[in-house]
């Protein structure tokens, strides 16, 4: 029964530090496709993000390109969001520093997961965009 009016779709670091196994840049792009076209299909709309800042992943170490797929990704979000006249939120851009493309310091312990002030960033960014969609 529940009827929601908009989603948001986070893509997140998980899969791109191969939690779940090899990264696969195509199945993850294709879930958010999926989950937008159930979105949609069901009338409720729709706010793409990027995925965070990240310039290694602690828990394995054998990433060694983390910031180039996240950039990658991110551009095809980005691309596909416009595409489909869809508002994305580019939380990157606000929360990234420095050569290595980190999540800033000040918004973080990990180099991964936020912490509250890097909630806070972005929090007032999907803001602005749920206020504007609604």
């Amino acid at each position: 029964k529940l009827a929601p009016a908009l989603v948001v779709i986070n893509a997140g670091t998980n899969d791109i530090a191969e939690n779940a196994g090899a990264y696969n840049e195509e199945y993850t792009f294709g879930n958010i496709v999926s989950m937008v076209e159930l979105a949609r299909g069901n009338k409720i709309k729709v706010i793409l993000t990027s995925v965070l800042p990240a310039a290694a992943f602690g828990w394995n170490p054998s990433v060694k390109d983390a910031p180039q797929k996240i950039m990658q990704l991110n551009a095809r979000i980005r691309k596909y969001a416009q595409e489909n006249k869809i508002p994305y939120v580019d939380y990157y851009s606000e929360m990234v520093e420095g050569d290595n493309k980190a999540l800033n310091s000040s918004y973080t312990r990990d180099g991964v997961h936020p912490t509250l002030e890097g909630y806070k960033v972005m929090e007032a960014l999907i803001k602005k965009a749920i206020d504007k969609v609604l």
